[in-house]
């Protein structure tokens, strides 16, 4: 099972729901942190260092003794990451999409892949949570490789939820695709509303059952709420206002061990997105039985 927590907007509290969510499993669950950026659910966990690995891409190098010029390279990257005027070609890495297609098409078998740096990726374990997290490097401009780096390093015998980066652009379709359910994190502000209303429209689009969390309960109006109903979309969890768990978050703990009184409204959590995955797999069997 696969649990995908994302928003619209950063800071509405998808690092809260991912980690305390993980916490209240109650069995061995993997918490990959593909917000690579700037990944943070370490901090809300006295985890120790399993393992650290360098990621790598593929980008093409040019043997010059071998390259006619020819630019059959620069017209077949659509990314302008290989270009030639007649020489030796200019090579961008940052550009570099990593598809191999310059390498393919080069009549003179010029071009040959090296590995490039992108950053790191690390195995932490913190009780019954297995974190896996993406340290994307300092100047590299593309998240997506290292976040599906990420996402390869774990089972499939094991609960996987994943915290997203923020925002509905390509980091966050790379990490919530393939997902059984996605939990979109808002805030009842207007702020929040707006970003939702993309949240949803992409989530849609993947065709992901999804539901809502309410961050903040307390802190805005209803409407939220009010565009959940009409469009039909379970809210899933309420999380108040409270300052107990602001306190709890600025120490680094998790509401789940600060705030024991908390830990049933995660509970729950994790006993409705596991049914309604549940209910989706058993809908998808059945279409595929009835359409034989």
């Amino acid at each position: 099972m696969r649990i995908a927590v994302a928003s619209g907007k950063g800071g509405t509290g998808k690092t809260t729901v991912s980690a305390n969510l993980a916490r209240v499993f109650g069995s061995q669950v993997q918490l990959l942190d593909c917000d690579v950026e700037e990944p943070n659910a370490h901090l809300f966990l006295n985890s120790d260092l399993i393992s650290q690995d360098i990621a790598t891409i593929p980008v093409p190098e040019v043997d010059e003794a071998l390259c006619d010029g020819c630019g059959e390279c620069g017209r077949f990257c659509e990314y302008h990451a290989i270009v030639s005027f007649g020489t030796k070609p200019l090579v961008f890495p940052e550009m570099c999409h990593w598809c191999g297609g310059c390498m393919l098409v080069c009549p003179q078998h010029a071009i040959r892949e090296v590995d490039r740096r992108i950053g790191t990726v690390e195995t932490l374990q913190a009780g019954n949570i297995t974190l896996i997290q993406g340290r994307l490097d300092i100047g590299v401009v593309m998240a997506p490789p290292l976040i599906r780096q990420v996402k390869d390093r774990a089972t499939d015998n094991l609960p996987i939820i994943l915290d997203a980066p923020p925002g509905t652009s390509c980091p966050v379709i790379s990490t919530i695709g393939g997902s059984d359910f996605v939990l979109l994190v808002t805030e009842p502000t207007p702020f929040g509303l707006h970003d939702l209303t993309l949240a949803v429209d992409m989530v849609r689009q993947l065709g992901i059952p999804f539901g809502v969390v309410v961050n903040r309960m307390g802190v805005g109006d209803d409407r939220v709420h009010a565009f959940c109903l009409s469009e039909g979309i379970p809210v899933l969890l309420e999380i108040p206002d409270d300052r107990q768990i602001a306190e709890a978050y600025s120490r680094g703990r998790l509401i789940v061990d600060a705030l024991p009184q908390y830990r049933n409204l995660f509970e729950r959590l994790r006993a409705k997105v596991t049914a309604m995955v549940h209910e989706v797999r058993g809908q998808l069997v059945a279409a595929k039985g009835g359409s034989r």
